[in-house]
């Protein structure tokens, strides 16, 4: 593996020596995709290496699943036992957790499971420390709270450096790429509005990965490091927010610069908190129910009175057929019709089928066959 590790870090110092421009354009997009390629092998082997230890495999419950990720000793587990209630134990050493631990956090409505899990440490993506486990657990979560200390706060660096190289795209909407396999005739590229990139780059991108035969369809414009990713496949796209802990023991005027700092640098407003003294975990905890989207729907049952005194949580951009695999394993397959009173539809008591979007606040029946 350290030769592995050398050779991408090799390959990641020419990249940065390379200024990119029409003439490097095909090279760099080379080196990236063979960086890329490395990291999916090196990260791959890691994860089978591991085989899903004990107490890593975590049952998804509730409206969303949130993971707590960050380095050891930096409040993971006392910030849990704050939101949720849960006694997972808290110690002023590495490692204090050696597995997965799920609390509930309940918020206007919603059930948020909440997941504490083993600290991070450089090198976790290629399997250092328990990274290697863990990396899994934060791959199917819903949202990523990513929590540092005030001493440390240029931790986030590191972090988000984990996770990316992990497969993890960050507050990044999937780029619509479709690719598909031929037999023959090359690498063949249609796009929808303008793009940047040239062919042959493309072209170079999908060589390094031995793929000479495909139809890509771009829509919108793409980085080079958007159409690897589409290539590879296996990325996930995640929203995450940043939790700045301890902040109980600085000034006001640190409080200040280092808000402004994580603002300048990660475009993201960092929630300001100290697990110990509970302070701004309220806010902590709006901020997580706004970042998962949710929207709240109201049932109203054939011929009586809708109930708008438990909503039914979903997620933005639900559509018929989400809110009936909620309610019933069953009701997809014995769907009718469903009927809507809200901002959703034209006309109240508008007839919708499955693949219609809801809206917060609509007011939702759902006709099956019996």
């Amino acid at each position: 593996m350290a030769g592995l590790e050398d050779e991408i870090r090799d390959l990641e110092e020419e990249l940065q020596r390379t200024p990119y421009n029409k003439a490097t354009a095909k090279h760099i997009g080379r080196i990236k995709a063979k960086i890329a390629r490395m990291k999916d092998e090196a990260v791959a082997r890691a994860m089978r290496s591991a085989g899903g230890g004990d107490g890593y495999s975590v049952r998804k419950s509730g409206d969303a699943t949130v993971v707590l990720v960050g380095f050891p000793s930096t409040g993971k587990s006392t910030l849990l036992n704050i939101l949720t209630g849960t006694d997972s134990e808290v110690g002023e050493y590495a490692f204090t957790t050696l597995t997965v631990v799920p609390g509930a956090l309940e918020h206007k409505g919603a059930k948020i499971q909440i997941l504490d899990i083993p600290g991070l440490v450089a090198g976790a993506a290629m399997g250092k420390g328990r990274g290697k486990e863990v990396i899994g657990v934060v791959r199917g979560a819903d949202m990523i709270v990513m929590l540092v200390d005030v001493f440390n706060s240029s931790h986030v660096d590191v972090l988000m450096k984990e996770l990316y190289d992990a497969g993890i795209r960050i507050n990044k909407a999937k780029p619509d790429i479709t690719i598909k396999k031929t037999s023959h005739g090359g690498i063949r590229v249609n796009s929808v509005g303008t793009l940047d990139l040239d062919v042959d780059e493309i072209r170079s991108i999908f060589a390094e990965n031995k793929m000479m035969n495909a139809d890509i369809l771009i829509r919108g414009n793409a980085t080079q490091d958007e159409v690897i990713d589409a290539m590879l496949g296996n990325r996930v796209y995640i929203p995450a927010i940043i939790v700045v802990n301890k902040v109980d023991l600085i000034e006001e005027s640190q409080k200040d610069e280092i808000v402004s700092d994580l603002k300048d640098r990660f475009s993201l407003d960092p929630v300001m908190i100290s697990a110990h003294t509970g302070f701004n975990t309220g806010k902590l905890k709006d901020r997580i129910y706004d970042t998962l989207g949710f929207m709240r729907v109201y049932l109203k049952p054939r011929s009586e009175a809708a109930d708008l005194e438990e909503p039914l949580i979903v997620r933005r951009g639900s559509t018929i057929e989400d809110i009936c695999r909620k309610l019933h394993r069953d009701f997809v397959e014995r769907f009718r019709y469903a009927r809507i009173w809200g901002h959703s539809v034209k006309h109240p008591g508008q007839r919708v089928g499955l693949p219609h979007h809801v809206k917060e606040g609509d007011l939702v029946t759902i006709i099956i066959e019996h």
